[in-house]
C-alpha cells in the first residue's frame, strides 16, 4: 500500500505564489518519475511539470520560468513551486508517482494523490 498526499494549495491573488508538496509513503523501494498534474473544470487533466530520478525535469509551455519542481529522495517527496500565478492557473493539483515496491517488482505508475485545490483570483 502506498499513499501520496498532497499539502500546499490555496487561495492567492494573482502574482502571488505556492508551494505544493506531495509524500509517499508505504512500501516503497524506489520512486521512479513523479510530476504534478492539473485539471480546471470543463478541461481534460494536464502535465504541469515532471522529474525523473536522475532530476531531468519537463514543463508544460504554458508554465515554464514560473513554476520549479523538485525532489528530494530520502523524504519520497516532490515539491511544485509555483511564481508569478495567474487566474488560468487555477485548478485542482494532482501528485502522480511511478514506484517499485521491491527489488522483484515491476514499477506501477498508478498512484495518485487526492488532490490540492489552487485557486488564484484577479
Amino acid at each position: 500500500q502506498v499513499r501520496l498526499v498532497e499539502s500546499g494549495g490555496g487561495l492567492v491573488q494573482s502574482g502571488g505564489s505556492l508551494r505544493l508538496s506531495c509524500a509517499a509513503s508505504g512500501t516503497i523501494f524506489s520512486i521512479n518519475a513523479m510530476g504534478w498534474y492539473r485539471q480546471a473544470p470543463g478541461n481534460q487533466r494536464e502535465l504541469v511539470a515532471g522529474i525523473n530520478s536522475g532530476g531531468i525535469t519537463n514543463y508544460a509551455d504554458s508554465v515554464k520560468g514560473r513554476f520549479t519542481i523538485s525532489r528530494d529522495n530520502a523524504k519520497n517527496t516532490v515539491y511544485l513551486q509555483m511564481n508569478s500565478l495567474k487566474p488560468e492557473d487555477t485548478a485542482v493539483y494532482y501528485c502522480n508517482a511511478d514506484i517499485r515496491y521491491s527489488a522483484w517488482s515491476p514499477s506501477k505508475s498508478n498512484h495518485w494523490g487526492q488532490g490540492t485545490q489552487v485557486t488564484v483570483s484577479s
